[in-house]
């Protein structure tokens, strides 16, 4: 066995392609990872638009968000618990579709390539946090009610 010859120009031009398709590799999973703790839903990377950065959808008791990473940097749409309107599912034959549409009125925030289970337990996670938002005792001000004040 002979050993490598790290002079030879080809033995060099080789290394480098791995370097470089490793360091390609290690950002796509990183880009692919969940982007939170709690409720992350994570569209399959075998629906088109999301082979290398797959889309995904945070749902909190405040908010939604829907992450997409791209290749420098991110793009995250944020939507209030509150300013959610409805939430509609378009299942297909391998992954469903889900919409989020606010009461802003712009058009809905479109999520794709989820798998059915997912898109339920987004939707179902959405009302349960809007049914206790709701719930809350509405806040009262202190400007209306500050003590001593004649009314």
């Amino acid at each position: 066995m002979t050993p490598i010859d790290f002079s030879d120009p080809r033995v060099l031009a080789i290394a480098a392609v791995g370097l470089v398709v490793v360091i390609l590799l290690t950002l796509i999973v990183r880009k692919g990872r969940p982007i939170a703790h709690g409720d992350v839903f994570r569209a399959s990377r075998l629906s088109a638009g999301n082979r290398l950065f797959p889309t995904q959808v945070q749902i909190t008791p405040a908010a939604v968000v829907r992450y997409t990473p791209h290749w420098f940097g991110h793009i995250a749409h944020s939507i209030h618990i509150a300013h959610v309107s409805s939430v509609r599912i378009n299942t297909r034959l391998m992954f469903s579709d889900v919409f989020i549409e606010t009461s802003g009125g712009s058009s809905p925030v479109a999520c794709h390539g989820h798998r059915k289970s997912d898109a339920e337990a987004m939707k179902r996670l959405i009302e349960q946090y809007q049914s206790a938002y709701y719930k809350q005792p509405p806040a009262v001000s202190l400007a209306t009610h500050s003590p001593g004040a004649d009314n």
